[in-house]
C-alpha cells in the first residue's frame, strides 16, 4: 500500500540544492504536493491556509515562467527584484515560506510530542510562526483551523497504513523541509530582502 508521502509529485527531499541554492521549479512541486496535506486534515477551515499558499506558489511561479533564467533558484529571484518597485514573486516565496515554516514546525511538534493531539501542536506551530505577521481579523480564522485538526490517530492512518514507513518518510521530508526553510529564511535576513513584505 502506498503513503501519501509515495504519491506526491515531489518531495522536499528530492529538490535540488546546488552550491546553497534551491532549485525553483522543483521547489513549487514539492510546496505544491505539502498543501494536499491540508487536504487529510479534513475541514473546510484549511482552505484558508490552502488558498494563501497556492496564491503564494502562483505568484512564484508566474515569475519562473516569465524569466526562467533569472529566477532558476529561489536566491536568483529574490535578486532579481531587488530593484524592483513591486516585489510580487519575492513577497510570495517569503508569505509562502512562512507557511511552510508553520507546516514544518507543527509536523515537528506532532512528531516529538507522540502523545499530544493535531489541536495542540498545530495550535502551538500557528503561536511560534505565523501569528506574528497576522492581523487582529484573520487570527481567529487561524485558530478556528487549529481547533478543527483531526484526532492524532485518525490523520496518521489517512497519511498510510504502514506506519513504520509512514513515520520513517514523515521524518525525511520533513528534516529536508525544514533545511530548506533554514535556508531561504536565512537568505531573506541576510540581505533583509523581506523588509516591508
Amino acid at each position: 500500500m502506498s503513503t501519501f508521502f509515495d504519491e506526491m509529485k515531489r518531495s522536499f527531499k528530492d529538490v535540488p540544492i546546488i552550491d546553497g541554492k534551491i532549485s525553483t521549479a522543483e521547489f513549487l512541486e514539492a510546496s505544491e504536493s505539502l498543501v494536499k496535506l491540508f487536504d487529510l486534515l479534513g475541514s473546510s477551515a484549511f482552505s484558508v491556509v490552502q488558498n494563501d499558499m497556492n496564491g503564494n506558489i502562483t505568484k512564484v511561479r508566474t515569475k519562473l515562467l516569465a524569466s526562467p533564467i533569472d529566477a532558476a533558484t529561489l536566491q536568483d529571484l529574490i535578486l532579481s527584484e531587488v530593484t524592483d518597485k513591486k516585489k510580487t514573486a519575492t513577497q510570495g516565496l517569503l508569505w509562502l515560506c512562512r507557511g511552510l515554516q508553520f507546516t514544518a514546525t507543527a509536523m515537528r511538534e506532532t512528531v516529538d510530542n507522540p502523545n499530544s493531539e493535531l489541536t495542540k501542536t498545530f495550535t502551538d506551530a500557528y503561536s511560534q510562526t505565523l501569528i506574528k505577521f497576522h492581523s487582529i481579523l484573520v487570527r481567529p480564522i487561524f485558530k478556528l483551523a487549529m481547533k478543527a485538526c483531526p484526532y492524532r490517530k485518525d490523520f496518521f492512518e489517512k497519511l498510510g497504513n504502514d506506519q513504520e514507513l509512514v513515520k520513517k518518510q514523515l521524518i525525511e521530508w520533513l528534516e529536508a523541509l525544514e533545511e530548506i526553510i533554514r535556508i531561504i529564511m536565512g537568505f531573506f535576513e541576510s540581505g533583509n530582502y523581506g523588509k516591508g513584505l
